[in-house]
């Protein structure tokens, strides 16, 4: 059998370790205005409308807007601050992920979509009118028939409202609420039924939001999640989902209170 030698090499040196440099840890994500739009609205745009508890909490004039906001939902002392402006049993309403401390209860709670101007026509509408604080019952009456979300009798303070008339009779509107800095929210987005499909809300929508450009703002806007029609509508004109937050009513500790007061 053939022999196997075996040759037997000089030992390699040993490698240097090169200390691998300490991880840099990634910069906290920076919230976007929009999460947490009533508390950018309220602390700067509609201040004059605000009620506040020292820096963590607010809420618009109760005849303005049902919204409260925190500014930190984590802090305790946000929480705190709401419990003191809401007082002893109080309702507050609000939107965002939130797990509200111990003694706070949920009372209902939907989900929602947020949507961005990205693509909209925006343009006047010739036969849109500026309503104002008299044309207020008609927009209560045309609020209360179409249900499109909370509406009081000073909202129409918050930014500018339109609406078409048929024969002096208020029909369809739609206008401004919530300011978070370069941005409009646009609501109130209703019609008459007796008037649907002529496309008065997509006009009035394209109005308003061609004077929320002027001033050079970006128009966003909010409807229930079960509403798949407006979400579609919304799409299709040129609004594209952002978020899907929740929109929630929490009652504050303490207070006595009754099965009746959970209507909100």
């Amino acid at each position: 059998m053939p022999s196997t030698s075996t040759t037997t090499s000089a030992s390699p040196a040993p490698s240097r370790v090169t200390p691998e440099a300490p991880a840099i840890p990634a910069p906290p994500a920076v919230p976007h205005v929009l999460d947490n739009p009533a508390w950018a609205s309220l602390s700067g745009a509609h201040a004059a409308f605000a009620v506040r508890a020292g820096a963590h909490a607010a809420r618009y004039q109760p005849d303005v807007a049902v919204f409260c906001a925190i500014a930190d939902p984590a802090d305790a002392r946000s929480w705190d601050a709401l419990g003191t402006l809401a007082g002893p049993g109080g309702v507050v309403s609000l939107s965002g992920v939130l797990t509200p401390p111990p003694g706070w209860e949920t009372l209902w709670s939907g989900r929602g979509v947020q949507l961005v101007d990205t693509s909209l026509r925006a343009e006047p509408a010739p036969e849109a009118v500026r309503l104002g604080a008299a044309d207020v019952p008609e927009m209560l009456e045309l609020i209360e028939l179409t249900k499109p979300g909370p509406f009081l009798p000073r909202t129409v303070e918050l930014g500018t409202y339109l609406g078409i008339r048929h024969r002096g009779r208020l029909v369809a509107m739609a206008g401004e609420r919530l300011r978070p800095p370069g941005w409009t929210e646009i609501s109130a987005v209703c019609t008459h039924p007796g008037f649907r499909g002529r496309g008065l809300a997509t006009r009035l929508v394209r109005a308003v939001a061609a004077g929320i450009r002027e001033r050079g703002d970006v128009p966003f806007l909010h409807t229930a999640a079960e509403n798949t029609d407006a979400v579609r509508l919304y799409e299709s004109i040129g609004f594209t989902v952002r978020h899907r937050p929740s929109f929630l009513a929490f009652r504050a500790p303490g207070g006595a209170h009754d099965s009746a007061d959970t209507q909100i």
